[in-house]
């Protein structure tokens, strides 16, 4: 008897693994095609999360024409972006948490296809700013999730992934700013036309986000296969069980969201007002936008190399201060000789730019957990996004009074010294969780 039961068992035992094979066999395969969707789905995300903004500054003297802004209201239209990344981007972990990062990325993209569609034939331009808003509210909530969804489905791969997306953002940032003045020249001239042709690129990447939007939480079913413990982990997260921690008394996360916050200042002044410097030193429109697309470009090649380089690294400030001697050499030639060395400066620009995906890196280095990288995400962008707010709306009013770049570019360049020092402190091997913990 109890040999026939202890066969019995063990044949019961030895038939488990066949029996459940095919299950796992069938299930292999729709979750490496879900990350593969998902991959497509980060990458068209991440090409339409500046184009409403480089778009807008590559023809920003004929929108200020066209609906009658002075220079003051047109640095308020290029601070707009940081206003609604640090109003809208806290509300992204709150989101997540109800519908799903899917759904709320998928809602972003559609946001940002109606605005972009809406805003240049709306005809004042009160209802250019709200339609603006719309847009970049989408920007915002998808800014804060990225980092989120990569650390949660590629664990493994946060450098790579982090790469990918910020090498993907770049591209559209580029591509926005240099063909806008061409297409729009080849549509008649009409500006309207070529700011509203970016809607097309949004509305396709709501579509890699449709299967996702049923997802509770991005580690449930189709991620990368979970521990136990983490899975447990996860789903504490998604009902919200997880310990808030207490991200303020971080050093660390002070630290990472002023150096985002900074860096963010120096990109939305160069997105909004760097093709207008070229313009005021004598330099054609086409030209102008070209050369903001080279400082836009040279985030592709290093957006995708710092993040991988600084995931190796314990600590990351080298790569800050060498981002920021390169933005340094790059006012200062904008400052003495605009036009003469305008493709070197350009160039320079674009490094100095690049702090934007290694602050990202950061954030998915700084925290242990999924949980951890979600709010230092949220509380980094928001805050540094309010920092940002003043740069570019001060640098149009320092413009319309002074009459010239002088005090601008001088404003750009005093505050590249504070982010290199507070890039440094970011760049340390600490964790929020400890830090939040002592």
């Amino acid at each position: 008897m109890t040999g026939d039961g202890t066969r019995t068992t063990a044949s019961a035992t030895a038939r488990t693994p066949a029996a459940s094979a095919p299950p796992e066999r069938s299930g292999a395969p729709t979750r490496a095609w879900r990350n593969r969707l998902l991959v497509v789905g980060i990458v068209l995300a991440a090409l339409n999360l500046r184009p409403a903004i480089t778009s807008f500054g590559a023809l920003l003297e004929e929108v200020r024409d066209g609906l009658g802004m002075s220079g003051s209201v047109a640095g308020l239209l290029t601070s707009l972006p940081a206003l609604c990344f640090a109003v809208f981007g806290v509300t992204a972990p709150r989101l997540a948490r109800r519908f799903g990062p899917g759904a709320v990325v998928c809602a972003g993209m559609a946001a940002i296809a109606t605005g972009l569609l809406v805003r240049p034939f709306v005809g004042t331009t009160a209802a250019f700013l709200l339609t603006s808003g719309l847009a970049l509210a989408g920007i915002a909530v998808s800014n804060v999730l990225m980092p989120v969804i990569v650390k949660r489905w590629f664990p493994d791969r946060v450098g790579s992934m982090t790469g990918l997306y910020s090498m993907a953002l770049a591209l559209g940032t580029a591509s926005a700013a240099a063909i806008t003045v061409p297409v729009t020249d080849a549509l008649g001239g009409d500006w309207q036309a070529g700011l509203a042709v970016w809607a097309a690129l949004a509305a396709a990447a709501v579509l890699p986000w449709l299967p996702f939007v049923r997802k509770r939480g991005v580690t449930s079913g189709e991620g990368v296969p979970e521990s136990p413990q983490r899975d447990g982990q996860a789903q504490g997260e998604s009902a919200g069980q997880a310990p808030v921690l207490r991200i303020t008394r971080s050093r660390t996360a002070w630290a990472l969201a002023v150096f985002f916050g900074l860096q963010a200042t120096a990109a939305y002044i160069t997105m909004g007002w760097m093709a207008q410097i070229f313009r005021d030193a004598g330099v054609p429109a086409g030209r102008a936008g070209l050369l903001l697309a080279v400082t836009m470009v040279m985030g592709v090649p290093l957006a995708f190399v710092i993040p991988r380089l600084a995931a190796r690294l314990p600590r990351q400030g080298p790569i800050v201060l060498a981002l920021g001697v390169s933005g340094l050499i790059g006012y200062a030639g904008l400052y003495f000789a605009p036009a003469a060395g305008a493709w070197a400066w350009a160039v320079l620009l674009g490094v100095a730019n690049c702090a934007f995906p290694l602050a990202l890196t950061m954030v998915g280095m700084r925290a242990r957990t999924g949980g951890g990288v979600a709010q230092l995400s949220a509380f980094a962008q928001s805050t540094g996004y309010l920092i940002s707010i003043p740069g570019p709306l001060l640098v149009g009013v320092l413009y319309q009074h002074s009459g010239g770049w002088g005090l601008p570019i001088a404003l750009m360049a005093g505050l590249m010294v504070p982010q290199m020092i507070v890039g440094v402190v970011a760049g340390r091997d600490r964790t929020v969780e400890d830090e939040a913990a002592g």
